[in-house]
């Protein structure tokens, strides 16, 4: 079965820019996203958000070998980034976290495009990327630092034709 999957670690604010962040932790990010911007009207369902993110799109790595190769960027700056979720969050938020961390992993199942586009036709089924798990040291770092893990799963295979 075709698979494309990558992960990533996100900070997400309301209150601290990308920048912020990155001058705080001293990582530069893979990737940065604001989310309805100031200067547009005001959507109340989707509030103002700058994210910041490391991100791992290797192919041929299973999820767990993704992981790493993120949290291997991030792991110097543990105790960095647990201040920075302690500094800009607290019990008494009415509105909830002022900074949000996330690992993501996203997987698409069934992908024939991107699988086509990732190896070589030699190349494939050369590895199992299904299996991961996540080891100790990746439990006891989004555990200091607060982290939710969060899985999207999507099946990109064809939906029968309707009678």
């Amino acid at each position: 079965m075709p698979l494309h999957q990558y992960v990533y670690f996100a900070l997400s604010s309301r209150n601290i820019t990308a920048q912020e962040i990155t001058d705080a932790l001293g990582i530069e990010p893979d990737e940065t996203r604001v989310v309805n911007p100031r200067h547009l009207p005001v959507d109340p369902a989707n509030p103002f958000c700058q994210i910041w993110k490391v991100v791992c799109r290797e192919p041929d790595l299973r999820v767990d070998e993704q992981i790493a190769h993120v949290l291997g960027r991030l792991r110097p700056q543990t105790e960095r980034i647990a201040e920075l979720m302690k500094q800009y969050n607290s019990a008494d938020d009415e509105d909830g976290p002022y900074l949000e961390a996330r690992l993501e992993v996203v997987r698409y199942f069934n992908d024939t495009e991107q699988q086509d586009k990732a190896r070589q036709p030699q190349d494939r089924d050369k590895h199992n990327l299904f299996g991961w798990a996540l080891d100790r040291e990746a439990i006891t770092f989004l555990a200091a630092t607060g982290t939710l893990l969060d899985v999207d799963e999507y099946d990109m295979a064809p939906s029968p034709p309707s009678a």
